[in-house]
C-alpha cells in the first residue's frame, strides 16, 4: 500500500487534485458514504488546492455589482470536510503510473504525497489568447478576489472621473469593455452596468449618458446556452440599457489601454474585462495523463481516467463523453460538475468494494442568467423565462444550489436586506494596497531626520 503524506501506511489513500464543485462534491459524498471508514482509518482523503475554499462561480457577476458579500460566495474546505486533509498547496507534478504527486505549499520546500486513487478535478483557468496588451490591461472574473478587484476598480473608475474635468480621462474612465458573450461575460457586463448605473445618483459631474459599456463577442450572438430566440432577446434588452453589444467582432489590441476591434472601433478604455473562454488547468500538462487535442483529461463515461486505473476525472479539466447526445462531450458548466461528483463518488466506493462502475448520463435541464437586479434570461425544460420571473427563477435555483445550510442563509439574507437597502457604492481600492498609507507615512517620519542631520 502508498504511504500518506504523513508516512501512515496501510489504508487506501484517495487524492482529490482541486477543491472546486467536483472535488469539494465529491469529498463531501466520500465523506458521507464512507463514514466508518474514515472513522476507523481505513480510508484516506486528501483535497490539494491553491485555495482553501470553494467558489461558486455563478455568484461572482452579484458578488462584484455588490448584491452578495464576496465571503458569501466561498466554502471554507476545512469546515464542510472535517474528516479529509485540506492541503492549500500547488500539484507541480504528477506521476500515477507510480502513485505519487509532487505539492508545492505556502511555505517550505516541495513535498511527495503518495496515493492509491487519483481524482484530477482542478478545473479551469482563462484562456487568454496573444492579444497585444491583453495581458497588461486585462483581468477576468473567475475568482473571488477579481470579483472584488473588478468592484473595486470600476467603481475607482468613477471617482476618477468625478475627479477631473479633463475630457480624455473622463472619457477612458466611464468606458468599460467586456469580452466575451457566453454566460459569464454577459452576466458580467449586465450586473456591472446595474451597480454603475446606481452609483451615478450620487455623482456630480456623471449622468448615466456618459457612460459607456461595450460587450465584444467574436460569435453571431451571445448566451448560446439558452437558445437563439432568448439570446436575441438579451441581446436587445442590453441595448436598450445603452450597452453597446458587437458580435462577429475581435479584440484586436488593448496597448495601454487603446482598444482596437476588428470592426475599425478604436477608443480608449479603463476596465478591460477578459471572459472569453477558459481551458484546462495547467496541473494536467504536468502529469503523465492522457489529454485530448484541446489539453483536457480523456475520460470515460464512468469518470474514469482512459486507460488508467484507479484514476478519475470529471469537470471542466475533463473530456467526459455526453451520453444524451452521441459524438459529443459534457459541456464545462456547474450543472455537470454537480452531478459529475455524485457518479464519481458512487463509483470510487463501488471501486474499493470491487463492484462494477456505472455510467453518467445527464440530460440538460436548461439555464439561467441573471441581467442586474430584477432582470434575467432562463429556460428551465425548455420553457422561456425573461425579465423579472426569470430573474425569480435564477435567484431560486441558485440560492438551492449553493452549498450548506450556512451559506445558504448568508446568501438569502444578503438578497433580503438588498430589497430595503439601498445599494453600497464605495470604492475600497485601498484594500488592494493596504501598506501604501503606513510606507507614506513611514517616508514622511525619515524626511525630517534627513534634513535635520
Amino acid at each position: 500500500m502508498a504511504r500518506t503524506a504523513e508516512g501512515t501506511p496501510g489504508a487506501p489513500h484517495i487524492l482529490i487534485v482541486g477543491g472546486g464543485y467536483v472535488g469539494m462534491y465529491t469529498a463531501l459524498r466520500l465523506q458521507k458514504k464512507l463514514k466508518r471508514e474514515l472513522k476507523r482509518g481505513e480510508v484516506k482523503v486528501t483535497i490539494v488546492d491553491p485555495n482553501s475554499y470553494m467558489t461558486y462561480q455563478p455568484f461572482l457577476p452579484e458578488a462584484a455589482a455588490g448584491n452578495i458579500s464576496p465571503r458569501h460566495v466561498v466554502v471554507p474546505l476545512r469546515r464542510v470536510l472535517p474528516k479529509c486533509t485540506v492541503r492549500k498547496a500547488r500539484v507541480t507534478e504528477l506521476n500515477h503510473d507510480e502513485g505519487w504527486a509532487i505539492v508545492q505549499p505556502l511555505a517550505g520546500p516541495p513535498e511527495r504525497i503518495n496515493y492509491d486513487y487519483l481524482v484530477m478535478a482542478a478545473g479551469a483557468v482563462p484562456r487568454i489568447l496573444p492579444i497585444p496588451g491583453l495581458a497588461e490591461e486585462g483581468f477576468s472574473l473567475k475568482t473571488v478576489g477579481e470579483a472584488i478587484h473588478l468592484r473595486n476598480h470600476v467603481l475607482e473608475q468613477l471617482e476618477i472621473a468625478e475627479s477631473t474635468d479633463e475630457v480624455e480621462i473622463r472619457r477612458k474612465a466611464l468606458t468599460f469593455v467586456f469580452v466575451g458573450g457566453g454566460f459569464a461575460g454577459v452576466e458580467a457586463i449586465a450586473e456591472v452596468e446595474d451597480m454603475v448605473r446606481d452609483a451615478t445618483k450620487y455623482m456630480r459631474k456623471i449622468t448615466p449618458q456618459d457612460l459607456r459599456f461595450v460587450l465584444v463577442e467574436a460569435a453571431d450572438r451571445i448566451l448560446p446556452e439558452v437558445g437563439p430566440d432568448m439570446g436575441k432577446w438579451t441581446a436587445e434588452q442590453l441595448r436598450g440599457r445603452g450597452i453597446d453589444v458587437k458580435m462577429k467582432t475581435f479584440l484586436q489590441s488593448a496597448v495601454g489601454g487603446n482598444v482596437e476591434l476588428s470592426d475599425g472601433s478604436r477608443f480608449a478604455t479603463g476596465t478591460l474585462v477578459w471572459n472569453a473562454g477558459v481551458k484546462p488547468s495547467p496541473v494536467v500538462r504536468h502529469t503523465d495523463l492522457p489529454l485530448d487535442e484541446r489539453g483536457r483529461v480523456k475520460g470515460t463515461e464512468y469518470l474514469t481516467i482512459e486507460g488508467m486505473v484507479r484514476a478519475f476525472t470529471a469537470g471542466d479539466n475533463a473530456a467526459i463523453p455526453d451520453l444524451t447526445q452521441e459524438g459529443m462531450f459534457c459541456p464545462p458548466n456547474a450543472q455537470h460538475a454537480l452531478r459529475q461528483s455524485k457518479v464519481l463518488a458512487a463509483n470510487i466506493v463501488r471501486s474499493l468494494r470491487g463492484k462494477s462502475l456505472k455510467p453518467y448520463v445527464h440530460g440538460n435541464l436548461g439555464a439561467v442568467a441573471g441581467l442586474g437586479l430584477h432582470k434575467g434570461v432562463a429556460n428551465p425544460l425548455g420553457f422561456k423565462l425573461k425579465g423579472w420571473p426569470a430573474w425569480f427563477f435564477h435567484r431560486t435555483y441558485h440560492g438551492m444550489m449553493v452549498p450548506t445550510f450556512n451559506r445558504k442563509i448568508r446568501v438569502l439574507a444578503d438578497w433580503t436586506l438588498a430589497l430595503f437597502l439601498k445599494r453600497e457604492t464605495v470604492s475600497l481600492a485601498t484594500v488592494e494596497q493596504p501598506r501604501a498609507d503606513f510606507e507614506l507615512a513611514a517616508l514622511d517620519d525619515v524626511k525630517p531626520k534627513e534634513k535635520a542631520s
